[in-house]
């Protein structure tokens, strides 16, 4: 481990709490805030810092002790499509400086996660992008996240392990912390067939390791906490992360709304506690609402035993598969695409 993990206050705060409580969605509430379809979120981390700021704010508001920055398609690569690839210093940079603020000025201690989204791209030999590419994109953002305060790296809905590692060696070569999750979002597996038991195989041989590692996005609650249950059943001392959707997306007035209500989000945050997750969180669709009631659930209502498959479904729903992924039933792997 290195000095810098063994010195982080996200150490500290997992190894003194039961759980913690995560945020929720960062392209949602942006969305609410009136960013357009298409255009680069992080832009905004400059054009809109008092909107940045209130995406912050409304989290820890919520009850969040962790967020994320608005960061998340920072690298060249994502950048590059918006004609930006040359901002990704001053764009990331910008965003944990806001987090650092809104933190900052808080009465009780709240993390900030710098927010590493995928490249974009398919990595050789499927598609064109060299491991080193990868390395060095993940870096240049590493270093801007930084010097920008975060307290942690955070790669995020990866689903590749060549990317996941690419991340983790860049986080190295700038000695800071880090976590990682991945999405599970085809029958069990991530686009490119990892299964819950193939990442904490990857994850153990990972030097240095991450402090949380886990689940994020994907379909619904209820596929992500099997996800974590595999997690848990592969036994690792690593720290659990689980960020599931809030409910499933549908499309309504013109708009993809998703269907979870807070009382939902109440009993998945209960159930992942439950399932061995220890940073607890929402992905699209999850909104303060949400978070306010995942803290109250989680402060309320007690540990209970590991749930079965068949109480998970009864609380948040059925599963979008009838298998985890590590029964050998694979889909075809496919491409990737944005986190909401």
């Amino acid at each position: 481990m290195t000095t810098a993990s063994a010195n982080n206050p996200l150490k500290d705060m997992l190894d003194s709490r039961d759980w913690i409580l995560a945020d929720g969605a960062t392209g949602t509430n942006l969305f609410n805030m009136g960013l357009s379809s298409g255009d680069a979120p992080e832009l905004w981390n400059v054009d809109e810092p008092a909107k940045i700021r209130a995406l912050y704010q409304g989290s820890v508001d919520a009850g969040s002790d962790l967020f994320l920055t608005n960061t998340f398609g920072g690298n060249a690569s994502r950048l590059k499509l918006h004609a930006a690839d040359g901002r990704v210093d001053e764009l990331n940079r910008a965003s944990a400086e806001l987090g650092r603020e809104v933190a900052d000025k808080s009465d009780r201690k709240i993390i900030v996660a710098g927010s590493v989204g995928p490249t974009g791209e398919i990595m050789q030999p499927m598609g064109t992008l060299t491991y080193a590419g990868a390395v060095e994109m993940f870096h240049e953002q590493a270093e801007a996240l930084k010097a920008g305060g975060v307290d942690v790296l955070w790669v995020e809905t990866i689903s590749a392990p060549e990317e996941f590692k690419a991340a983790a060696e860049a986080f190295a070569m700038v000695d800071m912390p880090w976590c990682g999750t991945m999405s599970f979002d085809t029958a069990g597996r991530t686009m490119m067939g990892v299964t819950s038991a193939d990442m904490a195989e990857l994850v153990g041989g990972i030097v240095p390791p991450p402090l949380a590692f886990g689940a994020n996005c994907g379909v619904g609650a209820s596929d992500l906490l099997r996800t974590v249950l595999g997690f848990s059943a592969q036994g690792a001392d690593t720290p659990i992360i689980s960020k599931g959707n809030a409910g499933i997306p549908k499309y309504v007035d013109g708009h993809i709304h998703y269907d979870g209500t807070p009382e939902l989000m109440g009993e998945y945050a209960v159930l992942a506690r439950d399932c061995g997750a220890k940073i607890i969180g929402g992905c699209c669709g999850t909104m303060p609402e949400h978070l306010r009631a995942m803290r109250e659930a989680l402060e309320t209502q007690a540990s209970g035993p590991r749930p079965s498959l068949d109480k998970i479904a009864e609380k948040l729903g059925g599963f979008s598969s009838g298998s985890d992924g590590t029964d050998g039933n694979a889909p075809e792997p496919r491409r990737t695409r944005r986190r909401g």
